[in-house]
C-alpha cells in the first residue's frame, strides 16, 4: 500500500512543542530538555536547519577537538556529538568534555548564553531540499518511503517538515552572522576550500586549537582526510543490521553511564536500530537540484525565495554557486 504519511497525515508524524515543529520521534521530554538547557560557559554548539551539512560539520569539529585521534568507538561519538533533541539537554548538561552539541533550531529557540559558541551551517535551499526528501524517504518515522520529489518539495515550500520553515530557521540565525560568539558558514563556501574552512572553524572553537593546526601540518591534513565525503561515508554504512552500539547490552550500558545520560542514548540506539532505505550521508554534491526540479518548481522556488527573504540580502551568502 502506497504510504505518504508526511504528506498524507502530518499530524501522525509531527506535532509542535513549545513552537518548535518536530518529528514525534524525538521524544517530548527530549525536546523540552534541550529547549531549557542553560548553557555553561565553553558550551560549544552545531547548529543547522536540516540536511546542510550537519554531519560533516560534526566530523570536522570532533577531529578538531580530539586532535584528529580515532575515536575509542560509536558510544563516545554519540556522547561527545549528541543530538539534544534527540538526547536531551541531559547530554549537555552531564556527558564528557570536551564536546560539541547539535541542534536544528532557530535562533530564537535555541538555549543561548553570550558565553557559549554556535556554529551555524547553511545550504542553498534547492540543494537542502533535495537532501530533505531522500532523507524523509529514508527513515521509517516519516512513512515517506514511497513519497515523491513532487510531493516532498510542496511540504518543503510549506514548512511542513521536520524543524519546520527552511527560511525561518536560516534568518533567524543570519541576523546574528556577525555575533562574536556565532560562526556562520555556508557548506559550499567549506566546500570549496575546506582547509581555509577547517582552519576557521578551528580559531573560532579556540587558539590553542588554531595553534596547534598551524604548527602541524600533518594534524591539518589528517583532519581533512578523516572528514572527506569518502572516508565519512565509509563509516556510515547502509546496513539494516545495526553496528556496535546498538549491540551494547542494558548492563554494559549501565556500566558505563551515568544514569542521566542513559535514557537518551537508548533513544539513539532505538532509533539506529530502525531500518532505513539509503545511507544517511548521500552525494554530498553542490548543484544536486538539477537531477530533480522542474522549470515549474523552479520558478516556485524562486518565488518563495523572494516572499521569505524579502528585505534581507541572505541569498547573496550563494552569490558564486550555480542556483536559479
Amino acid at each position: 500500500r502506497r504510504k505518504t504519511s508526511v504528506s498524507g497525515n502530518a499530524a501522525e508524524v509531527f506535532r509542535t512543542i513549545d513552537g518548535v515543529f518536530i518529528g514525534k520521534h524525538f521524544p517530548d521530554d527530549a525536546v523540552r530538555s534541550t529547549l531549557a538547557y542553560k548553557p555553561r560557559p565553553g558550551d560549544l554548539f552545531i547548529v543547522s536547519y536540516p540536511k546542510c551539512g550537519t554531519r560533516w560539520m560534526q566530523s570536522i569539529v570532533y577531529n578538531i577537538l580530539m586532535d584528529a585521534e580515532e575515536s575509542s568507538g560509536p558510544l563516545d561519538i554519540v556522547l561527545r556529538l549528541p543530538f539534544l533533541e534527540l538526547q536531551g539537554g541531559e547530554a549537555a548538561m552531564y556527558g564528557p568534555r570536551p564536546a560539541a552539541f547539535k541542534t536544528h533550531l532557530s535562533f530564537q529557540k535555541h538555549p543561548y548564553s553570550p558565553d557559549a559558541k554556535y556554529i551555524y551551517i547553511t545550504r542553498n535551499p534547492y540543494d537542502c531540499c533535495v537532501s530533505f526528501y531522500y532523507h524523509t524517504r529514508n527513515i521509517q518515522s516519516y512513512g515517506f518511503e514511497n513519497g515523491t520529489f513532487d510531493e516532498f518539495f510542496e511540504l518543503f515550500l510549506q514548512g511542513r517538515v521536520d524543524f519546520g520553515d527552511y527560511f525561518e530557521n536560516v534568518l533567524s540565525w543570519y541576523a546574528h552572522r556577525n555575533d562574536p560568539n556565532v560562526l556562520f558558514l555556508t557548506y559550499e563556501d567549506l566546500k570549496r576550500d575546506t582547509v581555509q574552512g577547517i582552519l576557521k572553524i578551528a580559531v573560532f572553537i579556540g587558539e590553542d586549537k588554531a595553534k596547534k593546526l598551524s604548527d602541524d601540518p600533518e594534524l591539518l591534513k589528517r583532519i581533512v582526510r578523516n572528514t572527506s565525503v569518502e572516508n565519512m561515508t565509509k563509516k556510515v554504512p547502509v546496513s539494516h543490521q545495526p553496528p556496535k552500539l546498538e549491540d551494547m547490552s542494558e548492563s554494559d550500558l549501565g556500566k558505563r553511564l551515568r544514569p542521566e545520560l542513559l535514557k537518551g542514548v537508548r533513544t539513539v540506539i532505538d532509533f539506529a536500530r530502525k531500518p532505513r532505505t539509503g545511507e544517511f550521508i548521500r552525494k554530498g554534491q553542490v548543484g544536486d537540484w538539477r537531477n530533480h526540479f522542474s522549470p515549474e518548481q523552479i520558478r516556485r522556488m524562486r518565488e518563495r525565495i523572494a516572499e521569505a527573504t524579502a528585505g534581507t540580502d541572505l541569498m547573496s551568502l550563494w552569490k558564486g554557486v550555480d542556483i536559479p
